[in-house]
């Protein structure tokens, strides 16, 4: 996110918001303790559009930029 442009306080709630989420899971009708996942959101975050698009245009960003300054080798 730091080379998409977006500010360190962004950037640390972003990571706070992931860090600080709790998952249960339900096994024979009985919930497990919370624990934290390890990676990534949960299915049906609403987060995790908003975050997909924003990478994929940061992305799109840096590989227009690399394609301008010519420095990656393209298909022959």
């Amino acid at each position: 996110m730091d080379k998409v442009g977006f500010i360190p306080k962004w950037i640390k709630w972003i990571k706070d918001y992931l860090k600080s989420s709790k998952i249960l899971v339900l096994f024979n009708r009985t919930p497990t303790q919370e624990f934290n996942p390890c990676k990534g959101l949960r299915q049906g975050d609403p987060l995790t559009p908003f975050l997909f698009l924003t990478m994929v245009e940061g992305l799109a960003g840096l590989v227009e930029q690399t394609a301008k300054k010519k420095i990656g080798k393209g298909p022959r």
